[in-house]
């Protein structure tokens, strides 16, 4: 049966419906349980990301812990963790993750530099060393494939083993999550305007 091309569900934004907690199992509405509480203190609650992996209980209760240790127990600073996710918005062209982390990034002191650099895939080497090291990583990791020895020396350095291999996660998993947006065409709220270049411009080195 052919799919109606008007296909986005007006409450949720997206091809998904938002869930709904009665027809849910007992998992699913243990997870809905913590979703919708305040403490979860999630930027889109339902209407994003989580609500979207909350239609497969199993993999939500899964991915839930992995996303707090990679936000908020891996030991990284909020600017670190919000410019890795801008980084992988950017390589995903995905613009409701950019849109939902860009003014969190600025509250997280990412210097505007940094975000242009990240939105126009401009050169770093005007940036915080640090700074440009992680917008490097994701470029190499899931732009232009290739990590040089020197971009690895750099991150070894400043990250450490057990870190580096913990930032490469949280760049993966939000570009894992930028898939999973396109996956439903998740939209931008009424009123929101999209603010990626699309195509992304061509990485500057």
């Amino acid at each position: 049966m052919p799919i109606d091309p008007n296909d986005i569900d007006p409450a949720s934004g997206s091809r998904f419906p938002l869930p709904r907690r009665e027809d849910l199992d007992d998992l699913g509405q243990r997870m809905y349980d913590q979703i919708v509480d305040p403490k979860a203190n999630l930027i889109r609650g339902l209407k994003g990301p989580s609500g979207i992996y909350l239609h497969s209980p199993r993999i939500s209760e899964l991915l839930r812990p992995v996303n707090a240790y990679l936000r908020n127990q891996a030991g990284f600073s909020g600017r670190v963790r919000e410019i890795a996710i801008l980084a992988a918005a950017r390589a995903c062209d995905s613009q409701f993750e950019w849109v939902a982390h860009e003014k969190e990034a600025l509250k997280e002191g990412v210097p505007q530099a940094a975000v242009d650099a990240i939105k126009n895939n401009s050169s770093t080497a005007s940036l915080d060393p640090a700074d440009a090291v992680v917008i490097e990583l994701a470029r190499g990791a899931f732009m232009t494939r290739r990590v040089s020895s020197d971009l690895y020396a750099r991150a070894f350095e400043l990250f450490g083993r057990q870190k580096l291999v913990e930032l490469t996660v949280l760049i993966g998993y939000y570009v894992m999550t930028a898939g999973m947006l396109t996956v439903v065409d998740q939209q931008l709220d009424a009123g929101q305007a999209p603010s990626l270049p699309v195509p992304a411009p061509p990485v500057r080195p």
